[in-house]
């Protein structure tokens, strides 16, 4: 048992369904953040816990995505292109105009030709 009295199984079990917020597990065990920061550096199960319930929502997040995709849904084709398509030219670019902007031009190089002496 930790010093603060909550034992790692104790979070472990407020971690499942949680999406890994450490909002919600302090909330469900009934402690702060802080101390839920504090079990994950002490305890490697319950960081190791808090990592598996994220990568699960990413993966039903994911999972919605696809579904979107195959439906159809031009906003997440194009999300998906942008994020997962760069290698294939899928990359926006953007412009930055300034109103009050100067051209830049080429700078001569007027240090003397070592050569020439």
């Amino acid at each position: 048992m930790a010093k603060n009295g909550f034992t790692a199984d104790e979070f472990i079990k407020a971690i499942e369904g949680s999406g890994g917020f450490v909002t919600t597990i302090a909330r469900r065990v009934g402690c702060s953040r802080t101390t839920v920061y504090n079990a994950m550096e002490r305890y490697a199960t319950v960081k190791q816990a808090i990592q598996d319930e994220k990568d699960s929502l990413k993966d039903m997040a994911e999972g919605e995505l696809l579904k979107q995709i195959k439906g159809g849904n031009t906003t997440a084709v194009i999300f998906y292109l942008k994020t997962q398509a760069k290698d294939r030219g899928y990359v926006e670019k953007q412009e930055i105009e300034h109103q009050n902007a100067v051209p830049i031009e080429r700078i001569k190089d007027e240090r003397p030709n070592e050569a020439s002496d």
